[in-house]
């Protein structure tokens, strides 16, 4: 089994079966720097294995046209960046959403593929690939913009029904969130500025899936540098997501890591819904 941890006996994680019923949810989401070379890296045979509901993708780094994946039983919806190569998201679905939308709807946001939104009958999907602050903090700036507008965005839906939140959100909430967070503290992605955002989205309404099952669980990362045998020595960043609407607290069953899966400097995250 892929999955991090289930519960913890004797400081030991193990994993639990899959038993889903038809009212169940199974999500994952996956940052995969560049599909293309991810599905040379074995990307198909865990997407078959992971047997998802709805699979999210970020940093496919496509254009249209450039990939064609055969997923039988699922819907496709894609949205791409602008900028050849660089940024883009993607939803894979075995139930056919009411509608989709992609982008938020600001045009100072919508020109690098990050969010596609589906509504199902009982809640929206969304994924995002939340902008990089980069270094030397030289987007930061842009950043606040958007978080700000991201979650107006994300209130709206919500007044309509319950959000489920998911993909790389370039942010490591607290100090467990990450390995070295004292030498981290001033860099992208561990500012006290993406810090507070976050905050800001927890606190208008909204659940870190996996902190809400493992408040205290330590070591658990979905990136790692690719440089310094980091993802081998465990140095990495909790900054892929499940966040939901506090009204889907009661439908939430597990939340999981997969930080066995290879293919990207990021691993897959999973949430698994009783809905």
């Amino acid at each position: 089994m892929y999955l991090f941890p289930r519960k913890m006996h004797d400081g030991q994680a193990t994993a639990r079966i899959d038993e889903r019923t038809e009212f169940m949810k199974k999500l994952i989401s996956w940052n995969v720097n560049g599909l293309r070379a991810c599905v040379e890296k074995g990307f198909s045979g865990f997407f078959e294995d992971a047997d998802a509901d709805i699979f999210c993708l970020q940093e496919t780094k496509l254009q249209e046209g450039q990939i064609s994946l055969d997923l039988p039983g699922f819907h496709q919806y894609w949205n791409y960046a602008e900028k050849k190569g660089y940024s883009g998201t993607a939803i894979f679905t075995k139930e056919e959403p009411l509608s989709v939308s992609l982008g938020l709807g600001i045009e100072e946001h919508d020109h690098e593929g990050r969010v596609i939104t589906l509504e199902f009958e009982r809640f929206y999907m969304v994924t995002v690939y939340t902008p990089n602050a980069q270094e030397g903090l030289k987007r930061l700036d842009y950043r606040m913009k958007w978080e700000d507008d991201f979650l107006r965005y994300l209130k709206n839906l919500e007044n309509k029904k319950p959000v489920v939140v998911c993909g790389d959100m370039n942010v490591a909430h607290k100090e467990i969130d990450l390995k070295n967070p004292k030498t981290n503290r001033k860099n992208a992605g561990f500012t006290d500025e993406e810090r507070a955002k976050f905050t800001a989205l927890l606190n208008a309404g909204f659940t870190d899936t996996f902190r809400h099952f493992y408040p205290d669980t330590e070591g658990a990362y979905s990136w790692w540098s690719y440089r310094f045998k980091a993802r081998e020595k465990n140095a990495g960043w909790r900054i892929d997501y499940f966040v939901v609407s506090n009204a889907l607290k009661d439908s939430l069953k597990d939340a999981c890591i997969y930080r066995d899966i290879m293919g990207s400097d990021h691993c897959p995250v999973g949430l698994t819904l009783d809905i």
